[in-house]
């Protein structure tokens, strides 16, 4: 059974800087993807960054790209995003989830397994 364990949420002003961990345990995850998502309240969740754990190339939402990176580190079996340049827009609970083929996927369907979320709430 996938376990996903997101950390690292907080209280953060504007143009300040987060780290967000999610540690990842139960398989193997060489042939895996995994993502962060963010949801707002009053909206749907919207996709934010993908990783290919084997290869580690990624892909970024247009609404970050520049600001936040997603890395994994392979030893500790853990997804970042960091995410620097914050925007008050960028507040939501932002979500870790895998799923156990490569590829570069944007679409939540795609993923069985999710973590429980953590909070980020940008201050202007």
């Amino acid at each position: 059974q996938v376990q996903l364990v997101e950390s690292g949420g907080g209280l953060v002003q504007a143009g300040g800087s987060l780290r967000l961990s999610c540690a990842a345990s139960g398989r193997t995850f060489g042939r895996f993807g995994l993502a962060w998502f963010r949801q707002a309240p009053g909206k749907e969740r919207e996709f934010v960054a993908t990783i290919n754990w084997s290869s580690g190339s990624a892909y970024y939402a247009d609404s970050v790209k520049g600001r936040f990176t997603i890395s994994r580190d392979n030893a500790k079996n853990t997804v970042y995003l960091q995410m620097n340049s914050l925007k008050p827009e960028d507040t939501a609970v932002y979500y870790c989830a895998a799923r156990p083929t490569i590829g570069l996927l944007a679409t939540a369907s795609e993923y069985p397994y999710w973590g429980q979320g953590t909070h980020v709430t940008v201050s202007s």
